[in-house]
This record gives structure tokens, C-alpha cells and sequence, in this order.
């Protein structure tokens, strides 16, 4: 059952204030992790003299605005993309929460948000290195799984949780599969993505789990191609996959019901 809508507003609205702060934090990890640093020391420092950065200078968003993107001390220009990451993972976190509370799935926030933010780190990194770090994969598969069996349980929902072994098994088989029989290929961090993935789709249903193994594939095809007709990749370049892997998951999960559906009348299978 939705949620009601007042709640539903103030739900959304709250998680977009916390999801300033963790796209802050997601700042240091798309930073650190590839290097191997900590993600909780040293303090955050200004890359070109190393001042540390104050409190007022780390408000999300509003302090890259109110220094016009430079260093307080020295003046150092600061990337852009520190407030679109920060921006960027407010709107997703609300996104999802209106999603969640619109389709009575509140029960399964907590793991829908952990994979927006996961999910942000990764594509980032994966953008960055061409590399998926085993330090955010691997630690995720308890945390994953505590989550998404914890909404199984509010929701009295084993076959959701069933569904979710069987999901996240046999997406793993299908990458790791790929990445044997084409070496170079697929990457094995794509394979240990592919497994926490599968989880969150088969817990969302058959459809979902379908439709976003097909999705990465299409989606990362089309861009691959729109890439290569605009020359800014070669025809024997390649693409890190993870963020194309993401993409479909958020498409099955949200919408692979009723996509498999259309597709099907679509296709005749039934009837219209």
C-alpha cells in the first residue's frame, strides 16, 4: 500500500538533505578507495597547498558555491563535480524514497538506498580506474544480504528472499560464464558486481531479474555505438561496464514488471 502522501513528501525531502551528506562522503571514497587510503583519515584537504578543509568550507553544495569553487587559502580551482556528486546522489536518495513510499516498499529502503549510494561510488570509480574495488564489492554481499532479508522479514516475504539466493547466483554464473569463454572481455569485478545485483533483482521478481541482465547489455550497446558514431571512442576501444551493469539493474528493479509485460503483448505472446 503507498505510503500517504504527506509522509511520502517528507520522507523524500529528508532523505534528499541526507543524501547531500552521503554524496559528500562518496566524494572520499571515489578518491581514496582506488589509492588504498582511508576513507576516514586524514581530515579532507585541499589537494593543491593542503589546508585543511573547515567545517563551513564542507557544507554540501552551498560551500563550493559561496568559495565559486576555489580554495579558501589559496585559491586553487575545485572540480565541479564535487557538488554535482553531492547534488546528484540528494536527487537519487529522494528518488528512490518517493519510489519506495509510492509502491508501498518502505520495508526495503534501507537496501535500495545502501545500492544508490554504493552504486554512485562505483560507476564513478569504475569511470575513473576501469576497475570495480573488492574493498566496496565484497564487504556489500552481508550487508546486502542483512538488509534485504530484514525486508523479507517486516514483509513476511520468503519467497522474495528465496528469489533473491536464486537471483544473485545465477547472474553471477551468467558473468563469470562470460568473463571465462571471452578473457579480457568481462572483467572479474564485473562478476563479483554481477552477484549483488542479481540479489536486488530477483528479490524485485522474475521480470526484473530478466529484464535487467538484458538491460546492462542494451544500454551499454547503444552507448557504445552512439560513442563510436561521434568518434570520441574507437571502434576497438571499450567501455568500463559497471556503470551500464547499474543502469540496468535500476530499470529492472523499477520497471522490469511492466516492461517484460509490454514486451510480451508486444510480441504476441499476450494478448493486448
Amino acid at each position: 500500500m503507498a505510503a500517504d502522501p504527506a509522509l511520502t513528501a517528507v520522507l523524500t525531502a529528508l532523505a534528499g538533505v541526507v543524501g547531500l551528506a552521503v554524496g559528500s562522503f562518496l566524494n572520499v571514497v571515489v578518491w581514496r578507495v582506488p589509492q588504498g587510503l582511508s576513507v576516514v583519515r586524514p581530515a579532507s584537504a585541499c589537494p593543491a597547498c593542503a589546508a585543511p578543509i573547515t567545517a563551513r568550507d564542507n557544507v554540501p553544495v552551498l560551500s563550493w558555491v559561496a568559495l565559486r569553487g576555489r580554495c579558501r587559502r589559496c585559491r586553487a580551482p575545485i572540480s565541479a563535480r564535487y557538488p554535482l556528486v553531492e547534488a546528484g546522489t540528494a536527487a537519487l536518495f529522494a528518488a528512490t524514497t518517493w519510489w519506495a513510499a509510492r509502491h508501498g516498499d518502505l520495508a526495503l529502503l534501507p537496501a535500495l538506498l545502501y545500492l544508490a549510494a554504493l552504486g554512485v561510488a562505483l560507476a564513478l570509480i569504475d569511470l575513473d580506474v576501469r576497475r570495480l574495488p573488492d574493498a566496496l564489492v565484497l564487504p556489500s554481499y552481508p550487508v546486502v544480504a542483512a538488509l534485504l532479508g530484514l525486508a523479507a522479514v517486516v514483509e513476511h516475504d520468503g519467497a522474495a528472499a528465496l528469489r533473491a539466493v536464486v537471483g544473485g547466483a545465477a547472474l553471477w554464473l551468467l558473468y563469470f560464464a562470460l568473463a571465462v569463454a571471452r578473457p579480457g572481455g568481462m572483467g572479474f569485478g564485473d562478476v563479483k558486481l554481477s552477484g549483488l545485483l542479481g540479489a536486488y533483482l530477483g528479490y524485485a521478481g522474475w521480470s526484473s531479474l530478466v529484464v535487467g541482465a538484458f538491460a546492462a547489455f542494451l544500454v551499454g550497446g547503444l552507448v557504445g555505438v552512439a560513442l563510436v558514431a561521434s568518434r570520441r571512442v574507437g571502434r576497438r576501444g571499450s567501455l568500463p561496464f559497471g556503470p551500464f551493469m547499474l543502469a540496468g539493474a535500476a530499470l529492472g528493479f523499477a520497471a522490469g514488471g511492466s516492461l517484460a509485460h509490454w514486451y510480451l503483448q508486444v510480441s504476441g505472446l499476450l494478448p493486448a
